[in-house]
């Protein structure tokens, strides 16, 4: 396990503005397919009256009849839910817990909070997120995610998170860091600092809940750090942010070696009914009748927020044969992209259980050497940050529609 100085500021000290997670209030307006999710919207809207209403599962926060504006960023209509007839908002691809990609409906409507402060700064060029993660004790796992898409913050286990952005506003502007923070570290190292450097050494070197980042003053340390910092973001990001081939980086989804590789040896079945097990002879992840391998133990194993990362996927694509309503409508089959994204993942957490080792040896030499620590911080008003830092920028350079075709003013 990873240890850090009492003086070692905390991730909510380096960045500061952070939101809640996403509460959709609903699960059917999320799903591992967009096809689902118009299969499912498609079905509430050719219902009327009561029954749509019972389809949609009112909450306190959302009806049918609740008027609400726009979501930033996605032209879904806002005219009362009751009342809608047309096509399906474009479904958005989002980070579902700490290691699972689904498809969301962006319509305000049917979310009980979304978050809009969260949507506002959504970039899909430079923006970068850290979302924290449930600790348990006893139970292994990191005490952060990191996505290049937007999170929903979700915790299959204990007390969700909160979501931390990188930039405050759209286009990589306005870090959020606490200020005077990449000045400070680019004077001690003596070496230019960017935002992202700083997110790729909080990726190597965070630990705890609330998790703590040691900061080094050794600037061989800070480029080691950074680099390990930036192939553990490559990974999370799949490929979608940090490639640089030169660095074993390449661009694309993350692959094992040849050899290493992991293939379907049996078919998975159309319709799974059990969960999955593990076959540590073999190396083999067992579904039913179906088997892939190679998996290595580290990935079977490999635990996130409190479960095993492999288990928790699984259980939300086998049906569920108590869901009702929208829930249950899902594929009839198990559809080929799934095998392909298991494949990928199996990849992803591989190539992370690899990089334990370096980053449990940079630790203890971090914490051996010179550092940066809070009292530092403090001493250069660094820490604490101001309130400002701990509240969203203001970014709206565009009307956003608001409830029934009005716009907001902000």
């Amino acid at each position: 396990m990873l240890t850090v100085s009492d003086e070692a500021p905390t991730l909510a000290d380096l960045m500061p503005w952070s939101v809640p997670p996403l509460r959709l209030g609903r699960s059917w307006v999320m799903a591992p397919e967009a096809a689902t999710l118009a299969a499912r919207w498609d079905r509430l809207v050719k219902a009327g009256g009561a029954e749509r209403e019972r389809l949609f599962h009112p909450t306190r926060a959302r009806t049918p009849y609740t008027a609400v504006a726009q979501l930033p960023g996605h032209p879904a209509p806002t005219t009362r839910l009751q009342r809608e007839d047309g096509p399906v908002a474009e479904p958005v691809r989002v980070l579902h817990g700490p290691y699972d990609e689904q498809w969301l409906i962006p319509d305000q409507r049917l979310i009980d909070d979304a978050r809009p402060e969260l949507w506002r700064v959504a970039d899909g060029d430079r923006q970068l997120y850290a979302v924290e993660l449930a600790r348990l004790p006893q139970v292994p796992g990191p005490p952060l995610a990191f996505s290049a898409l937007l999170p929903d913050g979700h915790s299959p286990a204990g007390r969700p998170g909160r979501i931390r952005p990188l930039f405050r506003r759209p286009g990589g502007a306005d870090p959020n860091l606490a200020p005077g923070l990449l000045d400070r570290v680019a004077e001690r190292l003596d070496t230019p600092v960017a935002a992202e450097d700083v997110l790729a050494w909080i990726a190597a070197l965070a630990t705890g809940s609330p998790a703590e980042v040691p900061l080094t003053a050794d600037p061989a340390l800070w480029a080691e750090g950074v680099a390990l910092g930036r192939r553990m973001l490559w990974l999370h990001t799949r490929g979608a942010r940090f490639a640089d081939p030169a660095q074993d980086r390449p661009a694309g989804h993350p692959r094992l070696p040849g050899g290493r590789r992991p293939y379907v040896r049996a078919a998975l079945p159309d319709v799974p009914r059990e969960a999955p097990s593990y076959d540590p002879e073999d190396e083999a992840l067992v579904l039913g009748s179906g088997r892939v391998a190679p998996v290595p133990e580290a990935v079977w194993e490999f635990h996130a927020a409190g479960t095993r990362v492999l288990e928790t996927w699984f259980g939300r694509r086998i049906p569920d044969g108590a869901a009702e309503g929208l829930d249950a409508i899902s594929p009839a089959a198990w559809p080929r992209a799934r095998t392909t994204e298991l494949l990928e993942l199996i990849s992803v957490l591989a190539l992370l259980a690899e990089l334990r080792p370096s980053r449990r040896a940079l630790a203890a030499r971090v914490a051996a050497g010179p550092r940066i620590g809070a009292a530092e911080l403090r001493a250069a008003h660094i820490l604490p940050v101001p309130a400002t830092a701990r509240r969203p920028a203001s970014v709206l350079d565009h009307h956003e529609e608001g409830p029934d075709g009005q716009f907001v003013l902000l």
